[in-house]
């Protein structure tokens, strides 16, 4: 059986990442959007490992094949965010929220730093209960 959730491998996520942006698309539009593109027949394989794990599904019209994402972007976002966490913070959310103010601090608007605090205290909130 398929497993969505399986971790993928680097050329894995960039081509999802890439079919999310796109939504649907042929392997040669896949391959245009990714930086330092392997060969069309490596992004095609690939896109084949992808149907196989359940990551992407298929049309054919005439004699291309037009790949589309099984998971909704909130869902490969929030994959995608805790590998990252996993990785490189080692589960650690308020190390993630550190470096995150330490890139984007200058660019955090008032409404923006609100939201962030109203997030919090509902987490406060919720903990409580």
């Amino acid at each position: 059986m398929p497993d969505p959730s399986a971790p993928l491998s680097r050329r894995e996520r960039q081509i999802m990442d890439a079919l999310h942006r796109l939504r649907r698309a042929s392997v040669a539009e896949v391959r245009q959007a990714i930086p330092d593109a392997p060969s069309y027949n490596s992004i095609r394989v690939t896109l084949s490992i992808l149907e196989r794990k359940g990551q992407v599904r298929h049309e054919s019209e005439g004699r291309r094949y037009f790949y589309e994402p099984t998971t909704r972007p909130e869902r490969a976002r929030n994959s995608a965010l805790r590998h990252v966490v996993s990785t490189f913070f080692q589960d650690d959310a308020s190390q993630v929220v550190s470096t995150l103010f330490g890139l984007k601090a200058r660019e955090l608007s008032d409404e923006d730093l609100s939201q962030l605090e109203g997030l919090i205290e509902r987490e406060k909130e919720r903990r409580r209960e």
